[in-house]
């Protein structure tokens, strides 16, 4: 068997440094995905979404070890924001309107044949996920984007993202586009919100 695979190092994608803003191309990616609306701290959809995706994420690892020899960490949680006003998501940081779709990755040796197989799997199993049958499998190609890391709790990210928004990407000649991108590089559980670490991704096009 190969080598374990950690994506979040391999992937550059998942590469971000604090107080830098990188342009750069991210190719179409697989993921697993599962939409929501409402605060994530209180909304039960979003706990229901986590339930729904990890068991079918880590039913894909270990079948992939055993099928075709390639064993992998499973790639940190991954999520789309989004609200109809967009300062209640950037600015006021009103949770109760966001719209969000959270995700994971599916590596790039996956076949569909083994994510349908182990989606099946576990909408099969006694203790069946609530929203197993609201997972899909959906590419998302974002092309162009910027991304920064932000060290620190969720709510604190509105001064980086007010100058991600209104002073490095019109400097850039740039302008926003797609969907406001979050890659959870710590677990909530096990980390403080201070020290916490998420990759803030806005896609972009020309102005």
């Amino acid at each position: 068997m190969s080598e374990k695979v950690d994506l979040k190092k391999s992937l550059d994608g998942y590469q971000a440094r604090t107080g830098q803003f990188r342009l750069l191309d991210v190719p179409e990616l697989i993921y697993l995905m599962v939409d929501g609306q409402g605060d994530p701290n209180s909304a039960p959809a979003f706990a229901q979404a986590l339930q729904a995706l990890y068991p079918v994420a880590y039913t894909l690892k270990f079948a992939s070890r055993r099928e075709l020899g390639r064993d992998s960490v499973v790639p940190p949680l991954e999520g789309l924001w989004w609200a109809k006003d967009m300062d209640a998501f950037t600015a006021a940081r009103d949770k109760s309107r966001w719209d969000w779709t959270v995700m994971l990755l599916v590596p790039d040796w996956i076949d569909s044949q083994l994510v349908e197989s182990a989606i099946e799997t576990v909408r099969a199993k006694k203790s069946r996920p609530p929203r197993i049958d609201d997972l899909r499998v959906e590419s998302l190609a974002e092309g162009r984007c910027v991304q920064t890391l932000h060290v620190g709790a969720f709510d604190d990210e509105a001064a980086v993202l007010a100058q991600l928004h209104h002073e490095f990407i019109p400097g850039q000649g740039l302008a926003l586009t797609g969907t406001h991108h979050e890659i959870y590089l710590s677990d909530v559980r096990r980390v403080a919100p201070d020290r916490q670490r998420t990759i803030l991704r806005q896609p972009v096009r020309p102005a």
